[in-house]
């Protein structure tokens, strides 16, 4: 089994900036592309970015692209995502996803991931 843990949510104002961490743990070796959710009160669950197993392919959904940074460091076993220019409609929890395939397709989709983490809180204030 793999484990998910998200840390670095917060209160921060528009404009501001967060790095949230997802750390993997257990049987990591079979855990490839990483991705990013967040789910608002009242929506659906949402792609905000991914990541591919060496770091080489990024994605990020339209809303995020040019205040977003998806990375990874595969020693670590941690990828995050750094939040740049922060508006009140990004406030969601975020969580993290991880894949057992090794296929880079699909990946906006929540159905491509297998490993979940529990989720970090983040609220910008206008």
């Amino acid at each position: 089994q793999v484990q998910l843990v998200e840390s670095g949510g917060g209160l921060v104002q528009a404009g501001g900036s967060l790095r949230l961490s997802c750390a993997a743990s257990g049987r990591t070796f079979s855990v490839y592309a990483m991705g990013w959710f967040r789910q608002a009160p009242g929506k659906e669950r949402e792609f905000v970015a991914a990541i591919s197993w060496l770091g080489s392919s990024t994605y990020y959904a339209d809303s995020v692209k040019g205040r977003f940074t998806i990375s990874r460091d595969n020693a670590k076993n941690t990828v995050y995502l750094q939040m740049n220019s922060l508006k009140p409609e990004d406030t969601a929890v975020y969580c993290c996803a991880g894949r057992s395939s090794s296929s880079n397709t699909a990946l906006g989709s929540t159905r491509a991931y297998g490993y979940w983490g529990q989720g970090t809180q983040v609220t910008v204030s206008s």
